[in-house]
């Protein structure tokens, strides 16, 4: 392990983990850690409580681990000292919004978490993100007046929080005179918590229905609460009713949410969109730009061989990009394929064994949809056939990492434009068909099994 000044290596794994975890999560386990003096290889941290202890170990021992040195048992070199703090004011990044009868409102004082680099001029686009950004900018633009609720939902590390702060920043700076909360599913559950035990909740209930937007993160963590899924549900349709714009996110859609029909309904109402997995394209941009903005030189060459071995989400590519630059630092050195599969390694063992062809999903499609493979390879456009070959299309561009124009001449030399418009299309429907969604789903499975 390379030896370094601790302060210096615990920032440099900050730098990491502050991008790798939602702001919420920074603010309440990372920020009130204290790196103390220490004249031995271990690093000697100040925590409030054994909770932030269990919280880094359980969670973070393998980056922990790849940043400090360690013991001969595997665990990170760290010596935990344990100081119960006052109770913590928080003060960064946050903005205070203007409030309404802030004389007799106990929130007056209550400020909008937003992370600086959530922002929409910094989201990457690409096909699998284009609709639910379209949607967010134009809810961010006309609040309560494009659609409501806007739901948001995908897999980890897509960029869904993202995209739920840049809304906040955009009416923030736009849009002054709104109240505005952005706010973890969790965190809302808190607060309701401890107003009942300070006996303040109509206090509570009367801020969150005042407001003109409200943001919530990972709604999935309501699920199995219901009493507090009652308590959102009455705040939500109170500022439905009054026209007042929200936002949700989640991992997955509504309808799969164990939650209560009554609840679902409403999140139903707006619109749902789907956010997906990043194509190789995307992939290669979101690298450069992060590499730009952390000053680090990465070849093109470079970028393609990380976005081709590591792709199941946005922050995975962001943890990568953050090792290598650490270790390249820490090093002195350029990046090379040779570092990268040498610091990398771990994470590009995610690459599945069995890998997915154009002609494997053709013949699962045809299997699943009960038409034959020479006519999804040909050129009939009856219903029957044109349907199944854009659902092939669309596996397609989901699940081969190749570019538009090779998989468009895998489909008989149909153009990219072409494999684009069957991939838009099934995106769309699959937001509204129940049964396409299970054919998709049955597919996949089939294919990744």
């Amino acid at each position: 392990m390379l030896t370094r000044d601790h302060r210096e290596t615990w920032s440099l794994f900050i730098e990491f983990i502050e991008e790798k975890c939602s702001s919420i999560e920074f603010e309440n386990w990372f920020a009130p850690i204290q790196v103390l003096p220490s004249d031995t290889d271990e690093i000697h941290l100040e925590v409030p409580n054994i909770f932030v202890r269990e919280y880094l170990m359980d969670n973070y021992k393998r980056d922990l681990c790849a940043f400090l040195p360690t013991r001969s048992d595997g665990d990170p070199a760290i010596h935990f000292v344990i100081n119960e703090p006052k109770k913590p004011t928080h003060s960064a990044q946050v903005v205070e919004l203007p409030t309404k009868e802030s004389h007799d409102d106990p929130y007056s004082n209550h400020s909008l978490k937003l992370n600086q680099f959530y922002q929409f001029s910094n989201f990457i686009e690409g096909p699998s993100n284009q609709f639910v950004k379209s949607a967010a900018m134009g809810v961010a633009t006309k609040p309560g007046r494009s659609y409501n609720p806007l739901f948001i939902h995908g897999g980890v590390g897509l960029g869904k929080t993202h995209l739920l702060h840049a809304i906040g920043h955009y009416v923030k700076e736009n849009h002054k005179k709104l109240r505005i909360q952005c706010i973890t599913t969790e965190a809302f559950i808190n607060d309701l918590v401890d107003n009942l035990r300070n006996k303040s909740v109509d206090r509570m209930k009367r801020f969150y229905r005042s407001l003109d937007i409200l943001l919530v993160d990972d709604i999935q963590f309501l699920q199995s609460r219901l009493n507090f899924e009652e308590e959102f549900c009455n705040t939500f349709e109170s500022l439905i009713n009054q026209s007042k714009q929200i936002v949700i996110t989640s991992d997955k859609p509504p309808g799969q949410l164990k939650l209560s029909e009554r609840m679902i309904a409403r999140m139903e109402w707006g619109l749902v969109a789907n956010i997906g997995v990043p194509d190789l394209e995307t992939r290669v941009a979101i690298l450069q730009h992060k590499a730009e903005q952390k000053g680090l030189r990465l070849p093109n060459q470079i970028a393609f061989f990380i976005a081709e071995h590591i792709f199941n989400n946005v922050r995975q590519l962001e943890g990568a990009l953050n090792r290598l630059s650490a270790y390249t630092r820490l090093m002195g050195i350029e990046v090379t394929e040779e570092v990268v599969e040498k610091t990398l390694s771990e994470l590009m063992e995610q690459i599945p064994q069995k890998k997915i062809s154009v002609e494997s999903i053709l013949k699962c499609v045809a299997t699943i949809f009960e038409v034959r493979l020479s006519d999804l390879r040909g050129t009939s456009r009856t219903k029957d056939v044109a349907f199944p070959r854009q659902v092939a299309m669309y596996l397609a561009k989901e699940l081969v990492n190749e570019s538009l124009m090779k998989l468009a001449t895998a489909f008989g030399g149909k153009t990219h434009s072409t494999l684009l418009h069957a991939w838009k299309k099934i995106s769309g429907q699959l937001e509204k068909d129940e049964t396409l969604r299970r054919q998709i789903h049955m597919a996949r499975r089939n294919l990744e099994a």
